[in-house]
C-alpha cells in the first residue's frame, strides 16, 4: 500500500484560530489521520522535534513569528527537508503566493477554504513522498532516508537538499523514465514555476558527486524523453 493510502498518517497543524483548529482535527481524524497541533510556532517547533509528522499545515500569522519563518527555519534541518508543507492563511495575493512558495512551502490554499479540497491537496502532496521505506540500497550506493545520508561503499557524500531529493526519487522508482516536468513536478512540487533546464541544472550536480565513485551513470539521459536511474549493463564478452 502507498504511503498516502495508509491510515494514522501524521498532521502537524501550526494555526491560531483555536475554531480551524478543531475543524482541522475533527475533518481529518474522520479520515484516519493522527492530528497534532500548535498555536504558536515555538510550539509547533517543539511538536516537530518530538515526532517527525508526515505533512505539516501552516498558518502564516502566528502569534510569536511568522509561518514563512517557520518553514525557513524547518528547511535548513535535513531531517525535516522533505516533509511537505501547506500553507493555509488568509493572505492570498499573487504576491503573497509567490512567497509562500519561494519560502519553502509545496503547497498555497487560501483561507477561506473546502475541507475537501485541502484533503485532496494533503493527499496529492503525500504522494509526492516517495515510499516509506527508509533504507535503499543499489550496489555500492546506498541512501538512507531517515539520516538523510547517502553512502557509497560505506564513504559519506555530501548532497544538497535537492540533489538528495532528486537520488532519492530516482533510486525508489528504478528503470521508469521521468520527463523534466514530472521530475519539477515530484521534487519541486507543481507549485513551483521554473524553467525545465532547472532539471538540467541539478541532475549535472548529481552526477558530478557521484562521479568520483563511478556511479554517475546510473542517472541516464534518454534523448526526446528525460531521465532514467537504471544499473549500467556490462558490455558482453565475446
Amino acid at each position: 500500500m502507498s504511503k498516502s493510502m495508509r491510515e494514522n498518517m501524521e498532521l502537524l497543524v501550526f494555526e491560531d484560530d483555536l475554531s480551524i483548529v478543531n475543524m482541522l482535527k475533527v475533518f481529518f481524524e474522520r479520515h484516519k489521520y493522527n492530528v497534532r497541533s500548535s498555536t504558536t510556532v515555538s510550539g509547533g517547533l517543539s511538536l516537530l522535534a518530538d515526532k517527525k509528522p508526515d505533512i505539516i499545515i501552516m498558518d502564516w500569522m502566528l502569534p510569536d513569528r511568522s509561518g514563512i519563518e517557520a518553514i525557513r527555519q524547518i528547511r535548513r534541518e535535513q531531517r525535516f527537508d522533505a516533509i511537505p508543507i501547506i500553507m493555509l492563511t488568509a493572505k492570498s495575493s499573487e504576491d503573497d503566493t509567490i512567497m509562500g512558495l519561494n519560502s519553502g512551502a509545496d503547497d498555497y490554499v487560501a483561507k477561506p477554504f473546502s475541507s475537501k479540497e485541502l484533503l485532496a491537496r494533503v493527499q496529492a502532496n503525500l504522494r509526492r513522498v516517495p515510499t516509506a521505506k527508509e533504507k535503499y540500497r543499489v550496489d555500492g550506493l546506498e541512501v538512507d532516508v531517515e539520516s538523510h545520508k547517502v553512502c557509497i561503499d560505506e564513504s559519506e557524500i555530501n548532497l544538497g537538499p535537492i540533489e538528495f531529493k532528486l537520488l532519492h526519487f530516482f533510486i525508489a522508482r528504478q528503470e521508469k523514465v521521468f520527463s523534466r516536468e514530472q521530475l519539477l513536478d515530484s521534487v519541486w512540487g507543481g507549485n513551483v514555476y521554473l524553467d525545465d533546464r532547472t532539471v538540467d541544472v541539478h541532475i549535472r550536480r548529481l552526477r558530478a558527486k557521484l562521479e568520483p565513485y563511478g556511479y554517475e551513470n546510473y542517472i541516464k539521459t534518454v534523448r526526446g524523453s528525460g531521465y532514467i536511474f537504471s544499473k549500467p549493463r556490462l558490455n558482453a564478452t565475446h
